[in-house]
């Protein structure tokens, strides 16, 4: 029976048949969903805690609340447990210095389906040498993630360097300040430009020129106000201001210099207030302490924004020059006033075009020039003032928060096309990655990679795929099995009696012997080539090496090995049921992943080992087909009980496929969620099948439609994998998006699932998902 329609033979569309290929899927999150709102995590320092970073955060989300307000934000807030903060209403907190919080925020968040988590960056905010504890935190986030870069050296430690290098791996999208800091992740650290977005630190929107009206409340009137505020660290250069005064005030004697801001919570730790008592010895020495006022808070933004209208000129005399992000420099500017600083990065962006005056680092005498300068001439510092309040409208709240909205929403994963069940990929990806020898197992993008030659369980694969495909005419089915074939038996090694694996492209083997994995997935393969090639001749070839190979690898201890060998030994007795190697076969492997499960099981750890690998529901399938074939009622249960926990623990909140990622390899009693390969939607769905056929729970045709969504979008980051017009299939999924790559696994893995599906189609209920496989059963059937 020929599965391929008419209007999806090559070179035909249908209206109702559209499919998307692999080049047409989007390459990140749509700007607009309307039928879905956007969620969002976001983590970071958090008010009440008293930093900059902490008033960032808390400015995202109340802007996002006030402007955004269709959008769902919880604060993740990373707490200092010395201070012990009450944070009121948010979802969590994580303390910096504990790794434990890290995992179980990351799991809180991802067990709430967020969209995206948005995380503020700065090394010093997370707990480790470096911050390095925001790594293992990322690297167990599922949502695509978004960053704030708060600082980008452009001199890093080898360890700092890595631990952004780390970061940009993981991201979807990067948020910084400046454009200095975009260039310098492009020039340094290799960031993609697609994923950088320059979004300028945002600003509250006042009326301009109130100066005289705040100055009367503050009891300030006729001053000449100079003024820098924030928390006080070595870093801000203040003693070079102090210095400037005695200049500034020999001719303008009503200036006075208002320092407003507590000092830093980490310099108080270290050293208590010895810096502000330096600055204070320093204007008692100067003869300036009358010109000088100070306000030692950390005060509420109202109240700061108040204190800032009365300033006429803004000092920022800061030593270091890679600062890159200012928000006190954002808001003097936003508010109008003329500003006087070192040429830091983000002073030389923002206050480019005379939009403020850059002086030299580290020269109280070139302040007081510029200061000097400005309030000799009053229409210049009008001027400078009235160019600074229009250069901040581009920053406001409102636009921060649109260009917010807009950063997440390009993070968030596209919702998913699927195409219908009765479009059969094509062949041409499997036949362009073989040649006489049998199929290549790697390409660069869509080109097969000859460097690395051809393994065995690619054309054992190979194999199992021509025995169930249509579409093909006989002969070139035919001449296609036997090439695979060939190689599986050439790979046998009789005098071992062990397969090998790997064969280099000039088609000498790399070993005499492979692994055992290798060895039970031919076993595999020959088994369902017996019970199911077309061609009686082939079949019989395949039960004679089955009988040969199988009781000589009686000794396989790996568990995958003896899932593999027991599926093909089952598939021999669905054929005959009496067929001796592969009774012994099942029920010393069904012996075997009991006692296994008894060992390695635990009330939260339904499974047969202590960490997850690769293609993990073949084990419970393994033990169900067993069962079925022997009759053993325990196996079956324990197949079913095993498989739907590995089930449920592949299924996100939202109900999408998360493979256990290959980052998760070795990870006792733990998962990571990338990378994502296909073998692992088809280990779902074959194994679902299998369960299917064993209780006809709808349960698992709705997983199978579920991993079978993921090859089209239904994944973390709305990727397109799999192209049903040449059948290619990308390597995987990614934290940044897709592999590009197409390797005989990745194509196999797609081949094989549809027809599996294909196969449920035509016995499976409509569930849930009747639509889909009812349209299917009707064409099939």
């Amino acid at each position: 029976m020929n599965l391929m329609p008419r209007d999806q033979e090559p070179g035909r569309k249908s209206g109702s048949d559209k499919v998307r290929s692999i080049f047409e899927g989007p390459a990140g999150g749509s700007d607009v969903q309307p039928d879905r709102p956007l969620h969002l995590a976001l983590v970071g320092n958090f008010a009440p805690r008293k930093c900059g970073i902490a008033t960032f955060t808390t400015d995202i989300h109340e802007k996002l609340a006030e402007f955004h307000p269709d959008m769902v934000v919880d604060v993740y807030a990373l707490d200092d447990p010395a201070q012990k903060l009450a944070y009121g209403d948010i979802a969590g907190k994580i303390a910096c210095n504990a790794p434990e919080d890290y995992a179980r925020a990351a799991r809180q968040i991802n067990e709430a389906g967020v969209d995206a988590v948005w995380v503020q960056h700065e090394y010093g905010i997370f707990g480790g040498k470096d911050g390095e504890m925001v790594l293992d935190f990322v690297d167990r986030l599922a949502a695509p993630l978004v960053l704030t870069l708060h600082t980008v050296l452009s001199d890093p430690s080898e360890r700092q360097r890595a631990i952004l290098r780390h970061l940009i791996s993981r991201a979807s999208r990067i948020m910084v300040m400046s454009h200095n800091s975009r260039d310098l992740l492009e020039r340094e650290y290799d960031a993609p430009a697609r994923i950088l977005e320059v979004i300028e630190h945002g600003a509250p929107d006042r009326p301009f020129g109130r100066q005289e009206e705040f100055k009367e409340q503050l009891g300030l009137d006729g001053r000449k106000v100079l003024m820098t505020f924030g928390l006080l660290s070595r870093g801000k250069g203040l003693e070079n201001a102090i210095r400037a005064l005695p200049a500034i005030v020999e001719r303008h004697p009503e200036v006075i210099y208002r320092i407003v801001g507590a000092t830093h919570p980490n310099l108080v730790a270290h050293e208590g207030e010895a810096y502000r008592e330096e600055l204070q010895a320093l204007a008692q020495e100067l003869g300036v302490s009358a010109h000088i006022s100070w306000d030692n808070r950390f005060l509420e933004t109202g109240e700061l924004l108040d204190q800032l209208e009365a300033c006429d000129i803004y000092l920022t005399p800061y030593h270091g020059l890679q600062q890159s992000t200012s928000g006190t420099l954002s808001y003097a500017v936003a508010l109008g006033k003329a500003v006087v600083s070192t040429p830091y990065v983000h002073a030389r962006e923002l206050l480019a075009d005379d939009i403020g005056r850059l002086i030299e680092p580290e020269s109280s005498e070139a302040i007081a020039e510029a200061v000097n300068a400005l309030l000799d001439c009053p229409a210049d510092l009008s001027a400078m003032q009235r160019r600074a309040w229009a250069r901040g409208r581009e920053m406001i709240w409102p636009r921060f928060a649109d260009a917010s909205r807009r950063l997440v929403a390009r993070a968030r994963a596209p919702e998913p096309a699927l195409p219908p069940i009765t479009a059969t990929p094509g062949l041409a990806a499997v036949l362009a990655m073989s040649d006489a020898t049998g199929m290549l197992q790697h390409s660069v993008g869509v080109v097969p990679d000859r460097r690395h030659g051809y393994c065995l369980d690619d054309n054992a694969r190979a194999l199992m795929l021509m025995n169930v495909a249509r579409g093909l005419p006989v002969a070139e089915r035919m001449k296609w099995s036997l090439v695979y074939a060939a190689f599986v038996q050439s790979a046998w090694n009789p005098d071992l009696a062990r397969f090998r694996n790997f064969m280099r492209f000039d088609r000498d083997w790399c070993e005499d012997e492979g692994s055992e994995d290798s060895n039970g997935r031919a076993i595999w393969a020959l088994g369902q080539t017996c019970e199911r090639a077309p061609d009686q001749s082939l079949s019989e070839w395949a039960l004679q090496l089955f009988e040969e190979a199988l009781p000589r690898l009686s000794t396989l201890e790996s568990p995958r090995a003896r899932a593999f060998a027991m599926l093909g030994a089952c598939a021999v007795l669905r054929r005959d049921p009496r067929n001796a190697a592969a009774l012994d076969c099942v029920q010393q492997g069904g012996d075997f992943l009991m006692r296994l499960l008894g060992h390695g099981r635990r009330p939260d750890w339904a499974w047969f080992e202590a960490v997850l690998g690769y293609d993990n529901p073949r084990l419970p399938q393994a033990l169900i087909e067993a069962g079925l074939a022997l009759g053993q009622e325990a196996w079956i249960g324990a197949g079913l009980e095993t498989l739907e926990w590995i089930c449920v623990q592949q299924v996100s909140t939202r109900g999408q496929f998360r493979p256990i990622g290959s980052e998760s390899f070795g990870k006792p009693h733990s998962y990571l969620p990338f990378d994502q390969q296909p073998l692992e939607a088809q280990a779902a769905i074959e194994a679902a099948c299998s369960a299917w056929t064993a209780t006809r729970g709808a349960f698992w045709v709705e997983h199978a439609l579920t991993a079978w969504r993921w090859f089209f979008g239904g994944n973390d980051r709305g990727v397109v994998l799999a192209d049903i017009a040449t059948g290619r299939c990308r390597d995987g999924v990614t934290p940044r998006g897709v592999n590009a790559n197409c390797g005989a696994e990745s194509i196999l893995a797609f081949q094989l699932s549809h027809y599996a599906l294909a196969e449920l189609a035509v016995s499976a209920p409509l569930g849930r998902g009747g639509g889909l496989l009812e349209s299917a059963r009707e064409r099939l059937v």
